[in-house]
């Protein structure tokens, strides 16, 4: 039986409703990764979305407004939008709690900074619960594939089955999976694990994520088998058969290299190379995050510098770190290294004319982000672990000229992909790291041409669609195309929000 409609359902709608300058509630287009990659697949498509909308707006708004505002957000973005509403304490409880303070850190290899509150648990299942009511209210079996999406809502599928509603349902986790030694540390691992197994199909970023799922599954479930090869397998449980697949997640890489392209990111671009002329930039762009490895990025740097002093004068560092959880007094913390770090390695190496780091604590708009893409010869990527950095695929797509340097860490889940054209550093190696940054900056022209052009081929042939047409043809045997299509329009895209 054919999909008639595709349906998205994530933690965070596709849209920011909040006050513009003026004091007025504006609407305006989301910027997370999964808002990058779903964009262009259900736009025109009758496609609708379902998630929260990032705030208690019932408590600012009246129905009408709001209901105005969500319908101004459903014609710009071009598919319908459903909101699940959340109290305060579900915020704190299932988003700040269960969500990114356990299964986050996790799942990110990093057990130490998890808050295993029992509260956190039974919150984040209510919450699920919540979402699997709206899924079923706007869904129908015949006409839906609920598609819903990463760690926030693994239970979505499990609650849809306890109301004894059938739905086909596909999950994909954005973030890695964590290897059995460490699932083991989560008090609820069978109840999460045996949620993920309601699904009809289950997708990881990389077959390392799968692997260390089957691992789990028949440690902690053995009446449960694995068959079949390929980037699709099937899991044999007493109950139910499940498909298991690898889909490495993409960008649209036509629109990236297309928008690099346009005048008003070349004029950003021809600013920041006259106010920082004669030398190499070389981009880091990271969500605030203890993930991303900003300071051992920093520590490193400073030790190319310390070890390699031809770089001095002819080299900076461009570190942009997008503000996140600021509330969160880990996150402050780290914030507070960062800026320690910068003004340390600063005030030790900068030279009148010349400072090493130039620091970034913001957003940027999308002409800025994809006007550093274009500018910056080096991109230095180095995640102490990340389910795929859609960054790096960016950048890689915005370097029009063939001239760009990807350095990237061996825990990134690009790395599977991009590990050929890519210099491949362990972000825990600080010298190894700052001698990959010296042979970057020292590369030929060459070296680096055929490299990037290896790279950029890839992406473009392993693009967003390619990775909704795997996913959908794992699921309901149907391509993109097959999902109903009006007139197209094509919006400028939107970077990835770090």
């Amino acid at each position: 039986m054919k999909a008639k409609r595709l349906t998205v359902v994530s933690n965070r709608l596709a849209i920011v409703v909040d006050k513009g300058g003026e004091g007025q509630w504006q609407v305006r287009p989301g910027s997370g990764g999964l808002v990058t990659a779903l964009g262009p697949v259900l736009r025109d498509r009758g496609g609708q979305w379902i998630g929260w909308l990032g705030s208690n707006l019932r408590e600012m708004l009246d129905q009408d407004t709001l209901n105005g505002l969500l319908e101004q957000g459903s014609r710009e973005t071009g598919y319908s939008l459903k909101p699940v509403e959340l109290s305060q304490e579900e915020i704190q409880k299932y988003y700040f709690g269960f969500s990114n303070e356990i299964l986050w850190p996790l799942f990110h290899d990093l057990p130490s900074r998890c808050n295993f509150d029992p509260s956190y648990w039974r919150v984040y299942d209510q919450v699920n619960a919540k979402f699997a009511e709206v899924v079923a209210a706007n869904t129908s079996e015949e006409e839906d594939y609920a598609w819903i999406h990463d760690y926030q809502l693994i239970l979505v599928a499990d609650h849809l089955k306890k109301m004894g509603v059938e739905r086909r349902t596909g999950f994909f986790l954005h973030i890695p999976f964590p290897p059995l030694d460490g699932f083991i540390r989560l008090p609820w691992r069978f109840q999460i694990l045996r949620a993920l197994l309601q699904y009809d199909l289950v997708g990881f970023q990389t077959v390392r994520d799968r692997r260390n799922f089957m691992d789990c599954v028949r440690t902690l479930i053995p009446e449960s088998r694995f068959v079949g090869h390929g980037h699709v397998l099937r899991c044999l449980t007493p109950e139910r058969d499940i498909l298991i697949g690898t889909f490495p997640i993409s960008i649209d890489f036509k629109q990236f290299a297309e928008f690099a392209s346009t005048k008003e990111v070349q004029d950003e671009a021809w600013i920041i190379h006259a106010n920082l002329p004669d030398r190499q930039l070389i981009l880091g762009v990271d969500r605030l995050d203890y993930t991303k490895g900003i300071p051992l990025r920093l520590q490193a740097f400073a030790n190319a510098l310390e070890r390699y002093p031809d770089l001095r004068r002819k080299t900076s560092l461009i570190q942009v770190v997008v503000p996140s959880r600021e509330e969160v007094p880990e996150y402050e913390a780290l914030k507070s290294e960062i800026e320690r770090l910068v003004g340390e390695i600063n005030g030790r190496f900068t030279e009148v004319g010349w400072t090493p780091i130039h620091y970034i604590y913001r957003s940027l708009n999308r002409i800025e982000l994809m006007a550093y893409y274009r500018t910056c010869e080096i991109a230095l990527i180095t995640p102490l672990k990340d389910g795929m950095n859609l960054v790096a695929k960016e950048f890689c797509a915005c370097s029009i000229e063939n001239n760009g340097v990807l350095i990237l860490s061996d825990f990134a889940g690009a790395a599977a992909q991009l590990h050929h054209g890519a210099l491949m550093v362990n972000p825990f190696d600080i010298e190894g790291m700052a001698d990959v940054i010296h042979r970057a900056c020292t590369m030929t022209v060459a070296e680096r041409q055929r490299r990037m052009e290896k790279l950029r081929r890839s992406i473009q042939r392993y693009d967003i669609f390619r990775w909704v047409n795997a996913f959908l043809q794992a699921a309901v045997n149907q391509d993109l195309e097959e999902f109903p299509q009006a007139e197209l329009f094509v919006p400028k895209p939107t970077p990835t929000e770090i």
